[in-house]
């Protein structure tokens, strides 16, 4: 096994082989899907959130291996890119990974276990959220603050960014590292793709636009609103058509 502990974390190599050995057996679950598990250990000098990543095929065995950095090692690395850019997401702690013949096995990442109040998926489901418009406009203002500091984050997502509340202070934290792309300069185009995973409700991108144009001065907020919805209308096209799509083939299986 490859370990890799955050210097804050030093001393403590031999507690994670503990957690990481016991995975499967120890700890909270918060998770379980296809690909990754995620399990919460609190028996730690901070409380941990350890995420498990599925054993790779035979041919992504060999990629990972010695073509292409894990998803464990990118989650780590792309956590203290972040931090150093002032984004917010839990503070890393480690990762592994495990060999498995000549590739790569299971693998690991671990972080400090943040206890959310809410996730931008309640933004979108809530209607009776309180004081929603307020926190739409704070998350929009992050993600402007994410791609000024040229940060693509290709998972972002409804479930992918978790709020913290403290009386009327908001915190956002970025989880699901392991896909991003890191730019000098984002580009109109890019910044609003990046966005279009995030609601299908166009009264919350009429928000979201009109907070981003307050800082973005490129383009104005009917510029900002028509390119966020387009991009949104065609990943919700795109999305329901695979789902259609999914459907048919589970009605020919049977």
């Amino acid at each position: 096994m490859k370990l890799i502990v955050h210097p804050a974390f030093s001393g403590e190599e031999k507690a994670l082989v503990n957690v990481l050995e016991n995975f499967d057996t120890k700890g909270e679950l918060l998770a379980k899907g296809s690909r990754n598990t995620i399990k919460v250990f609190p028996d730690f000098p901070i409380v941990l959130n350890v995420k498990a990543f599925k054993t790779p095929n035979a041919v992504n065995r060999i990629v990972y291996r010695y073509l292409r950095d894990s998803k464990a090692k990118r989650s780590y690395e792309y956590a203290l890119r972040l931090l150093g850019k002032g984004i917010g997401t839990p503070n890393p702690v480690a990762y592994a990974e495990y060999e498995k013949g000549i590739g790569l096995g299971k693998s690991f990442y671990v972080c400090e276990h943040i206890y959310a109040d809410y996730t931008y998926r309640d933004l979108v489901e809530r209607e009776d959220l309180p004081g929603k418009e307020e926190m739409l406009r704070a998350f929009t203002r992050f993600c402007f603050e994410l791609h000024e500091a040229g940060v693509e984050f290709k998972d972002h997502s409804p479930g992918n960014t978790l709020i913290k509340v403290k009386d009327r202070d908001l915190s956002f934290y970025l989880v699901d590292l392991n896909r991003m792309n890191f730019h000098n300069k984002m580009s109109f185009d890019l910044r609003m793709f990046n966005l279009r995973r995030l609601t299908p409700k166009r009264e919350m991108i009429e928000v979201m636009a009109n907070e981003y144009a307050r800082y973005y001065h490129e383009k104005t907020e009917q510029e900002i609103f028509e390119k966020m919805w387009n991009e949104t209308c065609r990943f919700q096209e795109k999305f329901h058509r695979k789902q259609r799509l999914k459907k048919k083939l589970k009605f020919w299986k049977k």
